[in-house]
Parts: structure tokens; sequence; C-alpha cells
């Protein structure tokens, strides 16, 4: 392909699949979707990395049916990371820069934020992302972006999302194994809400609950940042392992079920369940299956409403809830998340893109079309950057200059 082409690519590391988005880049930054992906993963336990080799041959087979479809071969990419073990924590920064009329420069900035981090971020903790709140010079707060203003004293308060060490790195060390180099390494929820979240609904207030296999991530937006972001170790894989319990059946089974008959509605429907399943007709009591999704979904649920509590944003976000996630297909879920937590309540699905876009437009697709997002955004601004610097002159033409400037 041409070697100018510039491209985008977002890989979701989950538990159970592993997905991925190609994007190509057009020279005006429009974003055309070129190829994706999905395969099983494993190896993984609750979004974390228990064995290097099973998300390595996941990732590598799946990119290789993104790189037959896209006609691009994938050496880097913007992946998701999952896990109980990623905390958000406030923090806050101050240096002294200078006499009342120093201008702020991008140094000054970045020694504040250095300042957020320091001892409040643990040795064995790798920060993830930092999220500037607001700035305070001489004591006026409110400060978006304090470059090119003046002042003496620099304040910053900041979200800090961050996670275990070892975490972080063998999700790396996975990716590397397939041949993948990690540009950035971003949570699961974060990348979700940059796929389905309008600036309306982050300036207003939201919080993004992403259902997974494994776990269930719920990332709070207000005043356009992110204000919070938790992670529980419960997802859609605990319903159906209730389910092969319950109802003495085997997993694919009781997946099955769980796909095609689970409802958020409960009771509204009272016919038996009736599946075939290698040969035989398998019958069960709906009430039973109910009982089980139910009692799941509510303690799911109650952990999300932890998370807002502990956040103070419990029914206080004005734009409510946006589901997404492998356990954002349940039917009538928005209902029941709805009655359960008492908030306005929809499915996320990625919109807005061009390309080969219809199979994508899923809740369980909206982290991996989110890593692409941001993957182009970082490319963009990288180009910017080569765009700003300017050609270093040559010191020797400058003297020669001056010297026949005299005659």
């Amino acid at each position: 392909m041409d070697e100018i082409s510039r491209y985008a690519v977002g890989v979701d590391v989950g538990t159970a699949n592993v997905r991925a988005v190609v994007a190509s880049i057009a020279n005006g930054g429009n974003l055309n979707v070129i190829g994706y992906g999905e395969a099983p993963n494993s190896g993984m336990r609750r979004g974390v990395v228990a064995n290097l080799s099973g998300p390595a041959q996941a990732i590598d087979r799946m990119l290789g049916e993104v790189e037959r479809m896209s006609g691009y071969e994938v050496n880097a990419a913007t992946l998701s990371i999952n896990g109980a073990q990623i905390i958000s924590t406030q923090s806050k920064g101050m240096i002294a820069v200078g006499a009342a009329d120093h201008t702020i420069t991008s140094d000054d900035i970045a020694r504040v934020e250095d300042g957020a981090l320091r001892g409040w971020v643990p040795a064995n903790q790798q920060v993830l992302e930092v999220v500037p709140l607001q700035y305070i010079l001489d004591g006026q707060g409110g400060i978006k972006d304090p470059l090119g203003m003046t002042g003496a004293i620099l304040e910053m308060k900041a979200n800090i999302v961050s996670t275990m060490m070892p975490t972080y790195e063998n999700l790396r060390r996975a990716a590397e194994g397939a041949n993948v180099t990690p540009e950035r390494i971003v949570p699961s929820v974060v990348a979700a809400a940059r796929a389905v979240l309008n600036e309306r609904q982050k300036e207003n207030g939201v919080a993004v609950v992403d259902i997974g296999a494994a776990t269930t991530g719920v990332a709070i937006f207000e005043e356009n940042d992110l204000r919070y972001l938790g992670v529980v170790p419960v997802g859609s894989n605990n319903i159906t392992n209730d389910l092969a319990v319950m109802l003495a059946i085997d997993t694919e089974v009781a997946e099955e079920i769980k796909r095609r008959f689970a409802n958020g509605n409960f009771g509204a429907v009272e016919s038996p369940v009736v599946i075939r399943w290698r040969g035989k007709e398998l019958h069960f009591d709906r009430n039973q299956i109910d009982e089980v999704v139910e009692a799941r979904l509510g303690e799911i649920l109650e952990l999300v409403r932890k998370e807002l509590k502990k956040a103070h944003y419990e029914q206080r976000l004005p734009e409510g809830i946006v589901l997404t996630g492998g356990g954002a297909r349940m039917r009538d879920l928005d209902k029941f998340v709805r009655e359960a937590l008492e908030m306005s309540v929809k499915v996320g699905v990625p919109t807005g893109l061009s390309g080969v876009t219809e199979a994508i437009q899923r809740p369980e697709f909206a982290a991996a079309v989110g890593l692409m997002l941001i993957s182009a955004e970082n490319d963009q601004n990288q180009t910017k950057k080569k765009a700003l610097k300017k050609p270093k002159k040559n010191k020797e033409i400058g003297v020669l200059k001056k010297f026949f400037s005299k005659f």
C-alpha cells in the first residue's frame, strides 16, 4: 500500500474475546474503517493476564483476520486494559514559577503535573491517565489551560488513573508476543466512552457502565473531564455460570440460553424455553431462568451503585447512564437498570463512522472503536508536532552571511 498512508488501530483485549478495528487516516484527518476482527481469548482472569501465551495467540489470530480484510499489516496499536486493580485517585500539586509577571510555559505545566503525581501514586502503580480537573494560578481557580497566562504560583487538581505495574507489563508483553507494539494502553471503559459519548453528555454529567465478560467498568464524566473510574470483578459470564449451575447444564448451553432468552423485562414472558442442542430438544422453566438472571444482574448493579456513591454521583448525573460491552446486548436491559439505579439509561453503540461499519455498530465493539479513535488522535498530534518543528539553521552559512553583509 501507499507508504505515506496512515492508519489507526485499536485492540480491545477482553477476558472472553479480543476485538480490533482498523481505519485509514486521510490528509484532512477523516477516518475510514477498513477492517475489524473478533476472536475468542484465553489466559485471562477478570481482565488480567494470567497466561502470556493465551492472549498473544488470540491477538495474533484475530489480527490475521483483520489484515486479510484491510490489506494493512498491523505492527502497532492502542490497547485496552482492564481489571479491578485499576483505581482512580484525586491529587493536587503546587509549584512556584517565578515573579508575578511570569508567563506560564509548557515546562511549568509539566512540573506541576509531576508534583501532582509525586506522593499520590505508589511505586508499584503504573499511571494510565492524568486528567487535569482545574488549574489555580495565584489563587484564581477554574482554569482549564494556564498556558500563556501570568502568575507566580501554579496549582493543579487532577484525577489520576493507574493500575498495578505487573498487570500493565504482562499485557504489554502479551501484545509484543503477537508482534504488536502498544502505542498506548487505555482502560476499556474510557475507550468505550470515547466511542459512544458526545460533548453535551460529558459536559452535563454522565456515567458509562461497560459490562464485559468478567468485569464491569464505571467511568463518570462531568464538565468534559473524567472524574472517576472504577472496575468491579463481576460480569456477564457470572450470569452464564449461574445458569449452568442452577439448571445443571453445560456452560455452552447456558450461554445460548442467556444470549437468546434472557430479558431485562422479567416476568413479562411465561412460555417455557425450548432449544435444540446437538440433536436434542431441551426444555427449561422460564421463571427459573428469570430468577437466576435477575439475581445476578441485581448484584452487578448494586456494585455499580456503590461505585457511583463512592464518587458522590449517585442520582446526580443529568445525562444518566450509557451501557456498553457485550453484556449490554441483553434485551430490555436498559429498563431493568433504570428501575434498579433510578436514573435514565440508554445502550451506547459507536456511530458517525464511515467505511465497513455495519458489523461494529454494537455495544461490544465500543471499546475497540474508541481505542481506534484514540490512536487516530495520537497520530494527528504527532503529525502536528512534526509540522511545527522548524528546520535548524546552518551556523556556517549564518556566519558567512554576516561577513558578506559588511561589504
